[in-house]
């Protein structure tokens, strides 16, 4: 019998993902579920078998990596050039290797100071102002929304455009007709911006990758630059903003382990990735085309065939993490699947981690005594988008 895809999550649990998962991961064979795209896909829920599959050729990214959870989705539509999500071999070989540089751990190290400065500026303002606070729009939302602003060269003036279009992008089940235009919208903010970074160039991420492009005699098209410019604003800002806000609510939920990295600055790198795997905010895991028979266990995916890398699953196997339900700072694990695996994963990972590295120095170090200014349970979270989080976290302090 072919199950229904799980997108809820467990009544009281909201950091665990849906509790079908645990079941699925105890059954030899992959599970088939119906998606809400309507088409059946197959279920890869172990660590294991997550990252092993992630890396293999046979499997095709050309839908958006979760398109499996949007009603009426086209499956079969082909992937826009310059579409680092969405191509796949030398195509997306070409575009990792104009970008890698932009995104190596050295480049992102160098932009730590500038960083560790927004972060301390944001919590200047927020002091000031007082408490209560909505820690998302006060705090959560901005920080890597500056960041990506300087990255990119994008007019910081403009940031309230883009988020709220981003916010729209990433649901499950907005207007089709809404999304369209939305996209349109932000399509044509992106290329004024392209076509004045190509116009004259400055020291920002665009500039730097026209230039690379036509050094390495592979020059990228407009088209191109304009989705690799889109999906790092989008993608740049809403996974990080909701990785602030929830670890903070977790955190805050696990006083004994805040307790400790308040104790032990040194601790935030470890919790940095024990929070990306107990967390795992892209909730609905990664959608792949089968292009080839591909050997799964004792079972045989055929060409055609639709298959799910459920990320937060992976992240909860008792097999690869030991008690995994339970946040462990100073867990000693293998690395989590958070950013994916493989040819795909995450290609901005690194700025990731020094984004939250510095937010789990100093905003717990800075306001001590932070705690929820409503109930636990009177908190929303965003169950309807593609990135998992909370729809505002009010929080005070003194």
């Amino acid at each position: 019998m072919t199950e229904s895809f799980p997108v809820g999550r467990p009544t009281g649990c909201p950091f665990d993902p849906a509790q079908e998962y645990a079941g699925f991961r105890r059954t030899p064979e992959l599970a088939k579920v119906s998606t809400p795209a309507g088409v059946d896909a197959y279920v890869v829920s172990r660590y294991d078998d997550v990252r092993t599959l992630l890396r293999d050729s046979r499997l095709s990214s050309r839908s958006a990596p979760s398109d499996h959870v949007v009603p009426g989705a086209d499956l079969d539509r082909e992937a826009e050039s310059g579409s680092i999500l969405h191509v796949d071999g030398a195509a997306h070989r070409r575009l990792r290797r104009i970008l890698a540089t932009e995104f190596a751990v050295k480049r992102m190290e160098a932009m730590r100071p500038q960083i560790a400065e927004m972060i301390e500026t944001q919590l200047d303002t927020m002091l000031a102002a007082g408490g209560p606070v909505d820690l998302v729009q006060a705090f959560a939302l901005p920080i890597p929304s500056l960041v990506i602003c300087e990255l990119l060269g994008v007019p910081y003036a403009d940031r309230a455009e883009f988020q709220e279009r981003s916010a729209m992008l990433v649901r499950v089940d907005g207007d089709r007709d809404e999304m369209m235009r939305v996209s349109d919208e932000l399509n044509q903010y992106m290329v004024g911006l392209v076509l004045a970074k190509q116009a004259e160039r400055s020291d920002d991420l665009l500039s730097r990758v026209i230039t690379r492009g036509e050094e390495l005699g592979e020059p990228l098209s407009l088209p191109e630059l304009v989705s690799i410019g889109i999906t790092l604003l989008i993608a740049g800002h809403e996974t990080t903003a909701n990785m602030i806000a929830l670890s903070t609510l977790a955190l805050l939920r696990n006083p004994a382990e805040l307790d400790a990295l308040r104790a032990d600055p040194g601790l935030a790198p470890a919790a940095v990735e024990e929070l990306l795997r107990y967390l795992s905010v892209v909730q609905f895991g990664l959608f792949r085309h089968v292009t080839d028979d591909l050997p799964v266990g004792a079972a045989t995916l055929q060409a055609g065939d639709f298959l799910i890398a459920a990320l937060s699953s992976a992240n909860r196997d008792s097999q690869a993490f030991p008690d995994p339900d339970r946040l462990e700072l100073r867990r000693e694990a293998p690395a989590h699947v958070a950013f994916g695996f493989g040819p795909h994963q995450c290609l901005g990972q690194q700025l990731a981690r020094v984004e939250l590295h510095e937010v789990f120095t100093r905003l717990y170090a800075r306001i001590p005594t932070l705690r929820l200014a409503v109930p636990f349970e009177e908190i929303e979270y965003r169950n309807n988008t593609l990135v998992y989080g909370v729809t505002a976290l009010p929080v005070t302090w003194g």
